[in-house]
């Protein structure tokens, strides 16, 4: 589309018009700026003229739009959508009046905008991490498989992975090269044994793309895969997010290292990114006290079981044990023998050095209202006391 020639009555949609290709079209966020213009340009405020747009003007227009109802969430346009179409006009104003002409001020600056929410803190559970992988591995795109688990072993971006391509991936020195990221530097990307075999397992290529994924044809599969696996409130993004954390948990690498790894030019923007588990802070807090009996407590915690009855009498399954069952004639029988018979396989996983799965990570579709949490410690009248 030609755009109107720009002159000293020229109204804000024909400066945003402009804008969009003299300035948007040169930044990374081109897709996603452009949207945000064409909303802008929806409203009474983009049929006046730009010099004649003030304060008052923006400040309606902040609250207008601060109102509305997004229609794909029906919950009110959240804060920070506001604010990236705020410092869009408010770029736009600066430009019109340094280079174009258009006003003698900026009208944005003297508004307040809306406060910034606070950054997710949205952690992956050890359950949706194996619903997740279940899922993935069984897709008919093996692609969405390596694509999930290298979002969590990298840190790298839903478009980074994308973007990905075989001649910028050295398996042999378990580097990822990226040419073009968001914020415009290039960085190499440490692979770990896992993150490698994500991508052997695709077939090796010597060049070209390693994803054919499009970025709307992953958000469509991942929106989809929440809704068949009954996971809510999480973005594609949120791996990251958890990507980073584990990166912090893992205690061997300082700050500065993690930013080189995520790409991450603002230590105060890596912060927001990073919420560290507090049980992985316990063994710090405690030092070398106890160390012994601390290993130990932290196994002996409740799980869940499944209750259910028959002519025998009571069966208690421990649900993230394959093997872990108790019963016996009745209720309070049945509880003990399913606490023996959990403490029994925890102290021999501790003893063999094998891992113990944390609680609630059954995948199993169950009857939630006969699951108890079976505390291997408690008294069984406890117990009782707590499932009646």
């Amino acid at each position: 589309m030609e755009v109107q020639n720009v002159n000293l009555d020229a109204t804000l949609d024909v400066a945003l018009q402009r804008y969009r290709l003299e300035v948007s079209i040169l930044k990374k966020g081109y897709v996603q700026e452009t949207y945000r213009l064409e909303q802008i340009r929806r409203t009474d405020l983009a049929k006046k003229p730009v010099r004649d747009i003030t304060s008052k003007d923006i400040a309606s227009y902040r609250d207008m739009r601060l109102s509305e109802i997004n229609a794909r969430t029906r919950k009110t346009l959240s804060p920070a959508t506001v604010r990236l179409e705020m410092s869009l006009m408010s770029n736009l104003f600066d430009i019109a009046r340094i280079e174009w002409g258009l006003c003698e001020k900026n009208p944005v600056k003297d508004v307040r905008k809306p406060k910034s929410p606070p950054g997710r803190d949205r952690r992956l559970t050890p359950r949706e991490e194996r619903l997740i992988l279940r899922y993935c591995h069984q897709h008919s795109n093996e692609q969405l498989y390596s694509i999930v688990v290298l979002a969590l072993e990298t840190a790298m971006r839903q478009g980074e992975i994308l973007k990905l391509e075989w001649q910028h991936i050295n398996l042999k020195n378990q580097i990822a090269h990226l040419p073009d990221t968001k914020n415009g530097t290039k960085r190499d990307i440490p692979l770990s044994l896992k993150a490698r075999d994500m991508l052997i397992r695709l077939g090796v290529r010597s060049h070209g793309k390693v994803f054919g994924y499009t970025s709307n044809g992953l958000k469509s599969t991942w929106r989809f895969m929440l809704i068949k696996i009954g996971i809510q409130d999480l973005h594609f993004h949120d791996l990251r997010h958890e990507a980073c954390s584990r990166l912090f948990e893992l205690g061997t690498l300082d700050v500065m290292e993690i930013a080189a790894i995520s790409g991450h030019k603002s230590l105060a923007m890596l912060k927001r990114y990073t919420h560290l588990r507090a049980n992985k802070l316990v063994r710090k807090l405690e030092g070398n006290t106890h160390r012994g009996q601390q290993v130990v407590v932290s196994q002996l915690v409740p799980y869940p079981a499944h209750l259910s009855t028959s002519g025998n009498g009571v069966e208690i399954r421990l649900l993230d044990f394959d093997d872990v069952v108790g019963r016996g004639a009745d209720m309070a029988e049945a509880v003990q023998s399913a606490q023996n018979a959990l403490l029994r396989h925890l102290m021999i996983a501790l003893r063999d050095r094998q891992r113990v799965p944390q609680p609630n990570q059954y995948l199993e579709p169950v009857e939630e209202s006969k699951v108890i949490m079976l505390d291997p410690l408690s008294r069984t009248t406890d117990l009782l006391r707590k499932s009646a």
